[in-house]
């Protein structure tokens, strides 16, 4: 291990102590062949224990192959995790048999305080998982944060996950940017962002594109900002599916701006279950451009998974204050707006201003479709608003 002193000039001119682990000097072999993982576990141990002022682990321009490993903490002081190369997951189903882990490749559990950056790239090797039925899926995510806070990651690329790419599970204050997520477009399951159970999350100036969800958001959220992310392939930026349990979900404070949609299935969804209870509100739209997507705007209350249909129920999650502001391109679906809202808790306080769809088939038009939605519309809409004024 290298300890370096750095000198940082800043107000009253002291020293900052910086401690780089390299996982090289544990025993890292760095061919992509050898299960670097014990070697990677030792450095994080020493890195987590340190307590000078900035602890980094390096993870140098090489290529790691590693089994499932958690880096676990908490840990003395706020630590780096500089990842330059480029780490492997076991390749598939046939490798991935003998493991007793089939929950993450890479997870950071309990720790506060995590700066992850650099330019390397996490590899899910997730293909021979999307070739098999869903069914045999154990759910693996590429990167998991549980119960972790004050969490920030830079300039990460991760892609092929064989589920999820980045899952947030029970944390809180969490920033990313100018991360780069890629799978390919009818993958399964490949959300790019997953967000349970969390609070207080910035994703900023990134690039997302999957077989499913850009960003999807799930229960227990409040105050999301998504703002100059690019989506596509993939079905959209979602809240939701929520309530398929019949549970109490509450979800608030969601903002997405200055966000692209290029291709996608979905665009800006709320999807819900007609077996859910609580509530979603306070979420906003805005600055939104569309390039050939299917249903840009969508609010779904029955939302159904089984295929058989699912049975009506007299619940149903609350949908309130959501607004669409600045929102232009093409659309593939006929319906570009569709609020397709609960008859037993409609959708209420929905505002659109300056909406401008059109189809993405010349000559063609496109369509608003409302159900049980109400709220207000100003400014340039099209196509014209269907919401109704009174509740």
């Amino acid at each position: 291990m290298i300890l370096v002193l750095v000198t940082i000039i800043c107000g009253i001119g002291e020293a900052a102590q910086v401690e780089y682990f390299n996982v090289m000097d544990y025993g890292a072999k760095g061919d992509a062949i050898t299960d670097d993982s014990v070697a990677f576990l030792k450095a994080w141990n020493d890195t987590c224990n340190s307590e000078t002022d900035e602890p980094t682990m390096v993870i140098p321009r090489r290529q790691f192959f590693l089994r499932p490993t958690t880096f676990r903490g908490p840990c003395k002081s706020k630590v780096h995790f500089a990842i330059l190369g480029v780490l492997f997951a076991p390749s598939g189903p046939k490798e991935w048999k003998e493991l007793n882990d089939t929950v993450k490749f890479i997870e950071f559990e309990y720790v506060n305080g995590l700066y992850i950056h650099g330019v390397g790239l996490i590899n899910g090797r997730g293909k021979g998982w999307w070739d098999i039925s869903c069914r045999y899926h154990p759910d693996l995510k590429a990167l998991r944060f549980h119960k972790s806070n004050d969490i920030h990651m830079s300039q990460i690329r991760i892609i092929d996950s064989p589920q999820t790419h980045i899952l947030l599970l029970g944390c809180n204050d969490v920033e990313f940017e100018g991360l780069f997520i890629k799978s390919p477009d009818g993958s399964p399951n490949t959300d790019g962002i997953h967000i349970q159970a969390t609070n207080n999350v910035f994703i900023n100036s990134s690039f997302i594109g999957s077989g499913d969800d850009c960003v999807s958001i799930g229960d227990g959220i409040s105050n999301v900002n998504i703002t100059y992310v690019t989506c596509g392939p993939g079905h959209g930026i979602s809240i939701g599916s929520l309530g398929g349990s019949g549970n109490v979900v509450n979800v608030s404070n969601i903002h997405v701006r200055h966000a692209i949609f290029n291709g996608t299935q979905n665009g800006a969804r709320i999807k819900t279950y007609q077996t859910g209870r609580g509530e979603v509100r306070d979420v906003e739209f805005s600055d939104i451009k569309f390039i050939d997507a299917g249903n840009p705007i969508i609010i779904d209350q029955y939302y159904c998974g089984n295929p058989n249909g699912c049975p009506p129920t007299n619940v149903g999650v609350q949908i309130s204050n959501v607004s669409y502001t600045d929102m232009y391109g093409t659309s593939k679906a006929d319906v570009a707006v569709n609020f397709n809202c609960s008859g037993n808790v409609a959708c209420t306080d929905i505002k659109l201003e300056n909406i401008n769809l059109t189809s993405s088939t010349i000559g063609k038009q496109v369509t608003s479709s409302c159900n049980n939605a109400y709220g207000e519309a100003k400014g340039t809409i099209e196509p014209k608003s269907c919401l109704n004024s009174k509740t």
